[in-house]
Parts: C-alpha cells; sequence; structure tokens
C-alpha cells in the first residue's frame, strides 16, 4: 500500500471522529457522574462514559465496511463475531459504568468475549523464539490467547486512571499498527485500527486534563479488547506468528505498569483484585509529578515503542522478541525513577 492509499484511507475514516465527538458531547450533557474518592486522582464529580464516542464511532466504519462497501480487502466475513463480541463487551461495560458490576461480572463477559474471539480462529498456533526457532503451541496456544485477551483488556482498563493517559497511547499505537498492518497485507487489523485510531482522537480532546469526561470502563475495556484482537490478528502477518509481539510491543507501558503492580501487590501480601490507587503512574502523580506531565510521558513511552515496532519489521524471526529489552530497560528506568521519586515526597505503596 503506498502513502497515497494509507491517506485516502484516513481520509475515509476521519469523518468518524466528528461522530465520536456529538456523542462525547451528548454524554457530558446527559452525564453519568464519577464521585471522588480515595482511589481516584479527579477532585469534583465528573462525568464518564465518553467511550462510548470511540465505540459509536468504530461501529460505524464496521458497518460501512461489511455493508456498503462489501469488497474492500478489510471486510473479512470472519471476523464479524469479533467485531459482536467487541460491542458486547463496550455494552456490558457501559452498564458498569452505571451500576458498577462485581470484577467478577466484568471478567465473566471479557471471558467470553475471549472466547469468541477464539472460536473464530483467532489463536495463536506457532512462536519463534530465540536459541529455540519455531515453536508448535498446540492446544497451549488457545490457553495463551484467551489469557492475552483477558489479560490486556484489564491491563488498558487498570491504566485508565489519569486524564488523556490512556486516550494518547491508544491514539499512538493504532497509528502505528494501522501503517504496520498495511505494510504486511493486513487489511482488517489496518482499517479497524483506523477507526480505533480517528475514534479516540475525537475523544481526547475532552479528556485532556483537565479532564471535562473521562472514557470509562466502556472505553477502556472496549479499546483494551479490539487491541488485543488486533494483536493476534497481526500474527498472520509472517508464517512465524512472531508478529504477534507487535501490539505487546505497542503496548508495553500499559502492560509494564499493570504486571509490576499486580506482582508488588502480591509479594506484600495485598489482596490484588481490590480497588487501589497504586500503580506507578499513579505514585509518580501522588509524588508531585503534574497529571499533564505523567500523561506525556506515557505518550512518549508509546511513541518510542512505535519506533522499535518498525525495527522489528526488519528482523530475523527468531531475533524479533528480542526488541522487547530496550522496551524493558527503559520501563525499569521509569519504576526506579517513580520510586525515587515517592521516597523524596515520603509516599508509600
Amino acid at each position: 500500500m503506498s502513502v497515497s492509499d494509507l491517506l485516502l484511507n484516513l481520509l475515509f475514516a476521519s469523518p468518524l471522529a466528528l461522530v465520536s465527538v456529538l456523542a462525547v458531547r451528548a454524554m457530558i450533557a446527559w452525564p453519568i457522574l464519577d464521585h471522588p474518592d480515595a482511589r481516584k486522582a479527579h477532585e469534583r464529580p465528573t462525568p464518564k462514559g465518553g467511550g462510548v464516542g470511540p465505540v459509536l464511532a468504530f461501529i460505524l466504519g464496521m458497518v460501512s465496511l461489511y455493508y456498503f462497501t462489501p469488497l474492500a480487502p478489510g471486510a473479512e466475513q470472519r471476523f464479524i463475531g469479533v467485531v459482536l463480541a467487541a460491542v458486547a463487551i463496550a455494552v456490558v461495560s457501559l452498564a458498569d459504568d452505571v451500576r458498577n458490576f462485581r470484577f467478577l461480572v466484568k471478567l465473566g463477559a471479557q471471558a467470553l468475549a475471549a472466547i469468541v474471539a477464539v472460536g473464530s480462529g483467532l489463536v495463536l498456533e506457532r512462536l519463534a523464539l530465540p536459541g529455540f526457532g519455531e515453536i508448535g503451541l498446540g492446544a497451549v496456544g488457545i490457553g495463551i490467547t484467551l489469557f492475552w485477551i483477558v489479560g490486556c483488556t484489564n491491563a488498558v482498563n487498570f491504566m485508565d486512571g489519569l486524564d488523556g493517559l490512556v486516550a494518547g497511547v491508544v491514539i499512538i499505537a493504532s497509528a502505528a499498527l494501522a501503517v504496520i498492518a498495511a505494510l504486511n497485507g493486513g487489511w482488517f487489523v489496518h482499517t479497524a485500527a483506523l477507526f480505533l485510531l480517528v475514534g479516540f482522537a475525537g475523544f481526547l480532546p475532552f479528556n485532556w486534563p483537565p479532564a471535562r469526561i473521562f472514557m470509562g470502563d466502556v472505553g477502556s475495556q472496549f479499546a483494551g479488547f479490539m487491541l488485543a484482537v488486533l494483536g493476534v490478528a497481526a500474527s498472520r502477518f509472517e508464517e512465524s506468528q512472531v508478529s504477534f509481539l507487535i501490539v505487546p510491543l505497542l503496548l508495553f507501558a500499559l502492560l509494564f505498569d499493570t504486571a509490576f503492580t499486580l506482582a508488588r501487590r502480591a509479594v506484600m501480601g495485598e489482596r490484588v483484585s481490590t480497588p487501589h490507587r497504586s500503580h506507578l503512574y499513579q505514585m509518580a502523580q501522588r509524588a508531585g509529578m503534574p497529571v499533564r506531565a505523567v500523561a506525556a510521558v506515557h505518550w512518549g513511552f508509546a511513541a518510542f515503542h512505535a519506533v522499535l515496532a518498525f525495527v522489528f519489521l526488519d528482523l530475523a524471526p527468531a531475533d524479533k522478541p528480542l526488541v522487547v529489552l530496550p522496551a524493558l530497560a527503559v520501563q525499569i528506568a521509569w519504576a526506579g525513577y517513580v520510586i525515587r521519586r515517592m521516597r523524596c515526597a515520603g509516599e508509600s505503596w
């Protein structure tokens, strides 16, 4: 696909940003209020559910793709079930924004949606690993795929706790993924990533600190689920399926913070499923780092990871997993910086 083709596709998708804007403005006018408490960063009741905008933009984009441009290369019928599962995740999450379900209810909905994705044929079957070469996963691939989809959905959801942070990361990751998919002929991944990009671009101005509205679970769980699914779909870019690592790489900072926080809480004997305010990004803000600065740092991580993703494309299959090492080094350095800042500010976990 040429640069002009990419620009034309973006032009085709761009009106969906207006759909997102109108939906977000409606959610502000008729709000679902998120009230402050000890584990939240905001200090006054603020509307949530702004993720309805990107969700509606995505749905309209997919309807256009499947029903008005049926010969488009991205309109692969086998992905219809995945799109419907994503919509179901959004509906349950919007209800959660209104009624605040227990975590097990949300986890059950995520698991069912992940099963639908696997049933649609999105399963990791093999991976190329340094020192081992290509390894067939067999039935283990199903378990890895389910774990990845549910884990990524929750990681993006957990990280949506500061204005602008997740929305900006999703935009950067989606933009990079759209280009990478176009270069590799992954038309569904390309178009779906474009729809995510323009949908969240319409939402971000309302979420920029100080936010007029939060995306809520309807936005964060939907984004996490779709990016997770697109990661599995991206594994088909190569015979070795190591291209599955593209989306984990693009979202590496969100995944690292979530894994670090869960591991730390488990080691310290805390109940990991209970609400808290001790992610690295939250501790950075509590230790005096401005919200905009924390969001900007994570946008910078996403941009760095996008560069690494393009480097990834030119490496030999067995060497490609090694591209995660620079991303890991940066995240370890960030964790060290946050911990030092916490000590200076007298903050504790």
